[in-house]
């Protein structure tokens, strides 16, 4: 997948994560709780944000379209995106509350997290509607980040629109209505965001033909669904490919699913196969684990990850393809 278009729309529930610092040495009396004295804290964008920023991050050119509220959480939302390279189109609504997702962290250890959050008005959804028909027909792919918080809510008009110019759709998806996604090119679901729509399975090969059964049903291009530390697995008309999870300490996987669907999008537009792009979001969401809290993946950290497992990822390349190229398609910046 490679035109002469360069950026990426992503469309859906930005949200600010937030988190103090700071260490446990007592129990209060006040409960049977631990007692935190912040020392710091420190702002992230999430949701939506972190799938654009990831992007950039990696290379590719990013237009993000979202709601945001008249609140301090959405102007610091609003400043972190203004220095993440990223351009930026946030709706204000003053009926909102900026989605605000607060973690204590006692020692490193994540002790508590407080939500808040309430869904946009249809005014505004309207006009982010708007803004987003504009930007569509130049743009090379759409990521359509659902969080469940009401940012997407006319998403098959969304679809519907980018379907007619022909303009490639990944989803993160979320619930169980599987339905409304009907016709995107790709869904990235985790193990338990699946078995939402399939219900369980028995073994590997029960999985694999629910799963082309879902994908055959929606008409999807493919589905890539994402297995924590049993890594990857991809569904297509060419069959199923198992690609493991790349070997690193897991400290924190929030946002992972933000790294993958990002990097899916943004080696597919370079002209990646649908292989070779999931190798590389394998690496990236590799990378994102290994750090605390929602994180970014850099081009370089991705080339690094793939060089570092390369004997891991070369028998499944040859296995495909019956050639060893993945030096050359793979490593490149990596090695220079």
């Amino acid at each position: 997948m490679l035109n002469d278009k360069k950026s990426i729309l992503v469309v859906g529930d930005v949200m600010l994560d937030r988190y103090w610092f700071g260490e446990v040495e007592r129990i209060s009396p006040e409960a049977p709780v631990p007692v935190v004295r912040v020392s710091r804290s420190e702002d992230r964008a999430g949701g939506a944000a972190n799938v654009a920023r990831n992007v950039t991050a990696l290379g590719g050119e990013t237009v993000l379209f979202s709601v945001i509220g008249n609140d301090e959480a959405g102007d610091t939302l609003g400043n972190l995106m203004a220095t993440s390279g990223v351009t930026t189109f946030f709706e204000r609504d003053d009926q909102l509350n900026t989605t605000l997702k607060l973690r204590v962290l006692g020692r490193q250890q994540q002790m508590l997290r407080i939500d808040f959050e309430t869904q946009p008005g249809h005014e505004v959804l309207a006009r982010l509607g708007c803004a987003y028909r504009r930007t569509l027909a130049e743009s090379a792919a759409v990521i359509l980040s659902d969080y469940g918080k009401g940012g997407l809510t006319h998403i098959r008009e969304m679809m519907d629109q980018a379907i007619a110019l022909g303009c490639p759709i990944f989803i993160d998806p979320k619930g169980a209505d599987y339905e409304r996604y009907r016709g995107a090119t790709v869904l990235t679901p985790n193990r338990s965001e699946l078995r939402q729509v399939i219900g369980a399975w028995s073994d590997e090969a029960d999985l694999a033909i629910k799963a082309q059964n879902l994908r055959d049903n929606l008409g999807l291009e493919v589905l890539l669904l994402t297995r924590s530390e049993d890594g990857m697995t991809l569904f297509s008309d060419e069959g199923v490919i198992h690609i493991p999870a790349l070997a690193r300490e897991v400290f924190d996987v929030s946002g992972a699913g933000d790294t993958v669907i990002a990097a899916l999008a943004a080696m597919r537009v370079e002209g990646r196969s649908w292989l070779e792009s999931t190798f590389m979001a394998n690496a990236a969401a590799s990378v994102v684990v290994s750090k605390l809290g929602t994180a970014m993946c850099s081009r370089a950290e991705m080339q690094k990850a793939l060089f570092d497992c390369k004997p891991i990822l070369e028998p499944i390349w040859y296995a495909e393809y019956g050639r060893f190229s993945f030096d050359s398609v793979f490593i490149e910046e990596a090695m220079a």
